[in-house]
């Protein structure tokens, strides 16, 4: 089932955020600063790109480097990247067939606006990071 589901996300909308992640990720890594800000894009455009089976869990060991970094991401890439997913998120919405993948995107804004600190995980496993 995850896959169908995210056969049909990647042809509704993953490829499109995939995209996104990718241009933002490139922009960022141009300088030595921004790199674990592209980085973290590109980890983060992957999960867009196949999101089903996969769910995201905080990690124990980030502190304020991750706060202060997620406030410059925010800044940097994050609104605009939020932004791509309330677009594509209310468009999927206005179907009914397309709802839940609208709703996938919801669930993904948080993690497009704050991604330092976390980690991806397989849905199996969402406390592997304790």
């Amino acid at each position: 089932m995850k896959t169908i589901l995210n056969v049909i996300w990647l042809v509704l909308s993953g490829f499109w955020l995939f995209l996104g992640y990718l241009v933002a990720g490139l922009i960022l890594c141009v300088t030595v600063i921004g790199i674990p800000f592209g980085l973290a894009s590109f980890r983060i455009g992957v999960y867009a790109l196949w999101p089903f089976g996969y769910t995201t869990a905080d990690r124990r060991d980030s502190g304020a480097p991750s706060l202060v970094g997620n406030v410059l991401w925010l800044v940097l890439a994050g609104w605009w990247l939020a932004l791509g997913h309330i677009v594509t998120g209310l468009a999927l919405c206005l179907t009914i067939i397309g709802i839940p993948f609208g709703i996938a995107n919801f669930k993904l804004i948080p993690v497009s606006l704050m991604p330092l600190g976390r980690e991806i995980v397989p849905t199996d496993q969402p406390f592997a990071a304790r």
